[in-house]
């Protein structure tokens, strides 16, 4: 048999424990350029600008 515990441990002691189980909340930013919610330092997908400059080009998808 396994080895059992001598003695309880405190509700402090396993709710320190827990402590970093929580989730959090992702944080975004409004893109300055086009308004899009975006994570913060990312180019923007939707417009492809970081800090106010184009960074990378993005093709805008043509309807037929």
């Amino acid at each position: 048999m396994p080895p059992h515990p001598k003695r309880k441990h405190s509700k402090g002691r396993r709710d320190r424990r827990r402590t970093h189980d929580t989730l959090e909340e992702t944080t975004l930013v409004a893109c300055t350029n086009c308004g899009t919610m975006i994570l913060p330092h990312i180019v923007c997908p939707n417009c492809g600008q970081y800090k106010g400059r184009e960074v990378i080009e993005i093709k805008k998808k043509e309807k037929k």
